[in-house]
């Protein structure tokens, strides 16, 4: 099974509990105060929704999917606009893969290698767009 395939039911396992989502943004504030402080005054319920939509994204374009959406995130996030600084990703990346790793029952670090090959395009478009 490709990388993208193994990613996309790895995704589909850990989906199925909302709880995947808390424990992300607990392990992404977790990460660091500047990041923490960004979500002060956030409506995380609404914040959840966005994230498991952006990884869909990113993983459907790793699929063949146009990155359309994926550009229109980089710009959103761009220094002009909600200003996420490029190094932050890299933060984003870990808490999701720590996330994926308590909440895939079938993690093993093979799978890990394929989320991170699938992540990295996408997370590079936009960060590029910064």
């Amino acid at each position: 099974m490709n990388p993208t395939d193994l990613v996309f039911q790895s995704y589909g396992r850990c989906c199925r509990k909302d709880q995947f989502f808390v424990d992300f943004y607990d392990f992404f504030m977790a990460s660091s105060d500047a990041i923490r402080a960004r979500f002060q005054d956030t409506d995380m319920a609404a914040q959840r929704h966005l994230l498991r939509n952006g990884v869909m994204q990113i993983i459907l374009v790793a699929r063949g999917m146009s990155d359309r959406k994926l550009r229109d995130l980089g710009e959103s996030h761009n220094r002009h606009n909600y200003n996420i600084q490029p190094e932050w990703y890299s933060f984003w990346e870990d808490a999701l893969l720590k996330t994926v790793r308590v909440h895939d029952p079938e993690f093993t670090p093979e799978l890990r290698d394929a989320w991170r090959q699938v992540l990295k395009p996408g997370i590079d478009l936009i960060r590029g767009a910064y």
